[in-house]
C-alpha cells in the first residue's frame, strides 16, 4: 500500500474527476510515471492560468482523451515539479498532505508541503 507525505496510507485525491497516473483516484506513482504526478492540490483560477501559460492547458476538455477539463476547487494529482514550478513563482496552490505521494518529500521539503496544507 502506497504511503503518504505523512506516513499514513495515500488517501484518494480525486474520484471525480478521476486524476492520477493511473486514474484510479490517487496520487499513486511508478517507474513508468516520468511527470511523478504525486502530488494533490486544489486547483485555482490562478494556478490553472499559470499552468496554461506554461503550456499546460488543464481547463480545456478533451473528450477523445476522457478528459473533462478542470476548475477551480477540483482536486487533482500535479506533477511534482510543475507544482516546484509554481511554488518559485508564487503561484502553488494548496495541497491535501494526506494524498499526496511520500515520495514527493524527496524533492520538496515536508516542511514547505506542510505550510501550503488544506
Amino acid at each position: 500500500m502506497a504511503k503518504n507525505v505523512l506516513g499514513g496510507n495515500l488517501v484518494v485525491c480525486s474520484a471525480d474527476p478521476r486524476t492520477g497516473f493511473f486514474r484510479n483516484g490517487k496520487c499513486d506513482t511508478c517507474g513508468e510515471d516520468e511527470g511523478m504526478h504525486t502530488v494533490c492540490v486544489e486547483l485555482t483560477a490562478e494556478f490553472l492560468e499559470f499552468s496554461r501559460a506554461q503550456g499546460n492547458d488543464l481547463s480545456t476538455p478533451i473528450p477523445e482523451y476522457g478528459f473533462p477539463g478542470l476548475q477551480p476547487g477540483d482536486f487533482w494529482c500535479l506533477c511534482l515539479m510543475r507544482w516546484v514550478q509554481a511554488h518559485e513563482a508564487g503561484m502553488a496552490p494548496r495541497i491535501k498532505l494526506e494524498a499526496t505521494h511520500a515520495s514527493a518529500v524527496e524533492f520538496i521539503d515536508l516542511k514547505h508541503l506542510k505550510e501550503y496544507a488544506i
